[in-house]
């Protein structure tokens, strides 16, 4: 807004009201401002800030930047949530009939040639083997590899030869606040997993967390992260309460401890030590049992500049994505390669026991993802054969 919209002060019973609108033929935003009660002149106009939040105590978190407010008296340890929240916005999924599958699996019958619909064009251009056909048609595919959400294992399971891609429920794990509160049933997570919030659920926690570290004067930043895009889209790293507050309005987010001494890359080209990322392919075969499988080929992202712990809002210093941003060099290192240049910067710290213990976590991680029934877990669903790309920031 400019500097009107930004005058307007803060009321708990305003005379207007301010909303966003959007002129798509032009594609411009504009704040609209009207009144909602008389107003005379010379009267100060108001706006409620936090428009539609009833609750008291999140109503004053999100008023903190301007009613400052201690929230020392709240628990920096949320509670988990109930069943509501895991179905709370998202389209309900259905659960296969498993007694469907036992025939189709005491029989064992394997075609000699696999009939594949997929979405995904990598699939298309590199399975080329023999033993499976690319074909249009979904009701003729023996194998659905899907990159859009699919929900009716009921239906799936009715035609029992089919495998897919994907798990009923398996949200509980690709989608961040989800993810968060799935790995907290883990104890082990602390050592993997930085301090994590719902800025929607609880904003009051993560106040109260940020509040009594300010207070003891220590380091205090946080990532802040929407649910559900990835690509490096609308986060913001900062240790400003305030602005953290404004975030909160503008979707829904978790926010986390920023890891502000990472294990760092040295690359020669950008004269210092960088960010870097490393990316597993997981494959999921079973719930009961649980069995999955990690390649070991990993795929590697580096950050463009040398980290600091400051200039928050240069992406290629604080980000690793970088084949999604126009002129950005794209660093590609193989993994062989990649362990060389470990053992050089970091002999002490064998590349088999760093790997082992990712591969603990990610054990960890589906373990948890499977604690708990459906829809507060991964349900179990037989010809299914699903693909999770995890990446480990070091």
């Amino acid at each position: 807004m400019d500097e009107i919209g930004s005058a307007i002060l803060h009321n708990d019973n305003p005379n207007c009201r301010l909303v966003p609108f959007i002129y798509i033929n032009e594609q411009i935003t504009y704040s609209i401002l009207f009144p909602i009660q008389d107003i005379d002149e010379e009267d100060l106009i108001y706006r409620d800030l936090a428009e539609g939040i009833t609750d008291s105590e999140r109503r004053s978190a999100i008023l903190i930047p301007w009613v400052p407010k201690s929230f020392g008296h709240i628990n920096i340890t949320p509670s988990f949530p109930g069943t509501d929240y895991f179905l709370s916005g998202h389209i309900n999924e259905s659960l296969p009939e498993l007694s469907n599958f036992s025939e189709i699996f005491s029989e064992k019958k394997i075609k000699p040639t696999l009939k594949v619909f997929t979405q995904y064009s990598l699939i298309r251009t590199y399975l080329t083997d023999n033993k499976y056909e690319l074909i249009e048609n979904e009701e003729d595919a023996d194998i659905l590899w899907y990159t859009e959400h699919f929900k009716d294992f009921e239906i799936l399971s009715k035609t029992p030869e089919k495998f897919v891609n994907q798990f009923p429920f398996e949200y509980v794990l690709t989608v961040k606040d989800l993810l968060c509160i799935t790995c907290r049933r883990k104890k082990t997570s602390e050592k993997w997993i930085p301090v994590t919030y719902n800025l929607l659920t609880e904003i009051t926690h993560f106040v109260s967390c940020f509040q009594h570290r300010q207070n003891e004067g220590l380091e205090n930043f946080w990532i802040v992260k929407p649910y559900n895009l990835a690509r490096g889209l609308d986060i913001h790293i900062t240790n400003n309460l305030n602005y953290i507050m404004r975030i909160a309005l503008t979707g829904p987010k978790i926010v986390q401890k920023y890891i502000t001494a990472p294990v760092l890359f040295y690359r020669p080209e950008c004269n210092g030590k960088v960010k870097f990322d490393i990316r597993y392919v997981v494959l999921l075969q079973s719930i009961k049992p649980l069995k999955a499988y990690v390649y070991k080929e990993f795929f590697l992202r580096f950050a463009n500049e040398p980290f600091e712990l400051n200039e928050f809002d240069v992406y290629e210093k604080h980000f690793t994505v970088m084949n999604y941003i126009d002129d950005a060099n794209l660093k590609h290192m193989k993994c062989e390669e990649f362990k060389i240049n470990w053992s050089q910067q970091y002999s002490n710290y064998p590349w088999s026991a760093v790997e082992n213990l990712i591969l603990k976590m990610l054990k960890d991680i589906l373990e948890s993802g499977t604690m708990e029934e459906p829809p507060c877990g991964i349900a179990e669903s037989p010809p299914i054969k699903s693909c999770l790309c995890c990446r480990s920031h070091a």
